[in-house]
């Protein structure tokens, strides 16, 4: 006989939600780390928020929700808060009761200046790693330096002439097509110099490599430890203004500040760091440089007494794991192409993008050891 549905009946229950997540569900070793952090943080949210007035977000919500964010691929804040309303697991793991049910989306836009701006993630993604070495996790000696490129969300027809040149082009092109005027450029020569981006004026226009099409990007340079491969700094940059050999140098020096006991000893890093000024920063900071070398080219303080040691071939085999880091932040965590204009916006969204893999990265070497 065949069966019908029935509508499903009005009823009042009582659901405690932490008895609905398993016991062995990965979130909950994340929610452990990063109650531990936000614990730490804690202070500072109340120097943020006035001790009088009508109760906001907790603070600690909001950087959860960038944690889930990242971790469950979410396009938009505006899609989060849709399925926070009906996720169960994300009501549990932001502490929300389940009347309690979502927040609007411009709760997000509303407390950036506050508790979501580039200073604050920065403090999010230093102790989350910090709490990597307590656990010891990392490496606080051999890293490995590499960088990426991060595209805007801006596309090349806002790419125009400072000066106005191409005012009249534009306006003519939106006569034919107001909602997706077509301009065409084609024999034109476009560089940054001459030429801006009207959407955003920080990107540039920028090619990795020979053969590839320049776009209008950043530039993201990460900083791995060689242990187990977490991220120790991930910084947004200007690919022109600042080259990557160079932000490996300024992210060793910083890292140093951060985290006092780190001494960076080694760093590995492919061919693009084989330069005269990289190994020579190096030296002076005394860490041996295991950079791939370029073939027919000698920079001085390089040579096969440091490339033929064993701990530069391990170096050298152990880099190629920084490409992972990249590979999650730009597919799952969303980073490939930045949601925010400005540079300080994807910054302050790279760090909690960085801060998640490494607290999911945790989460798996703890499972290893102890499962």
């Amino acid at each position: 006989m065949r069966g019908t549905s029935q509508p499903q009946p009005d009823f009042l229950t009582v659901v405690h939600l932490n008895a609905l997540v398993p016991a062995g569900h990965p979130l909950r070793a994340i929610k452990r780390r990063v109650d531990a952090v936000l614990q730490k943080l804690s202070p500072l949210f109340d120097e943020l928020y006035a001790g009088e007035g009508r109760p906001s977000i907790p603070p600690e919500q909001l950087l959860k929700a960038r944690v889930l964010t990242a971790l469950f691929s979410v396009r938009s804040e505006r899609l989060f808060c849709e399925q926070l309303g009906y996720n169960l697991l994300w009501l549990w793991f932001l502490d929300r009761e389940f009347s309690e049910g979502s927040f609007d989306h411009s709760i997000f836009a509303k407390n950036y200046e506050r508790v979501l701006s580039a200073d604050v993630a920065k403090l999010f993604f230093v102790e989350i790693y910090d709490l990597s070495r307590q656990e010891g996790w990392t490496s606080d000696e051999h890293f490995t330096a590499d960088g990426t490129l991060i595209e805007s969300w801006a596309s090349l027809k806002s790419f125009t002439r400072k000066d106005g040149g191409d005012e009249k082009k534009i306006q003519a092109a939106k006569h034919d097509d107001p909602g997706n005027p077509t301009v065409d450029f084609r024999g034109e020569k476009r560089c940054n110099d001459t030429h801006q981006s009207t959407t955003d004026t920080q990107s540039v226009l920028y090619r990795k490599a020979n053969g590839k099409e320049a776009r209008l990007c950043f530039g993201g340079h990460a900083l791995m430890e060689n242990r187990n491969g977490l991220c120790a700094d991930f910084t947004i940059h200007n690919p022109i203004a600042q080259s990557e050999p160079a932000m490996a140098l300024q992210q060793m020096d910083e890292h140093v500040q951060l985290h006092p006991g780190a001494s960076p000893k080694t760093v590995g890093a492919d061919k693009g760091y084989h330069q005269k000024a990289f190994v020579a920063g190096c030296r002076e900071r005394e860490v041996s440089p295991h950079v791939a070398c370029k073939e027919g080219v000698r920079v001085p303080g390089l040579d096969q007494r440091t490339t033929s040691r064993s701990g530069c071939q391990t170096s050298l085999r152990i880099r190629k794991r920084v490409e992972e880091i990249f590979g999650w932040m730009k597919t799952v965590g969303g980073l490939r192409r930045t949601r925010y204009r400005g540079m300080e916006r994807t910054q302050a969204w790279g760090y909690f993008v960085a801060g998640t893999y490494n607290l999911l990265r945790m989460a798996r070497l703890d499972a290893v050891v102890t499962g």
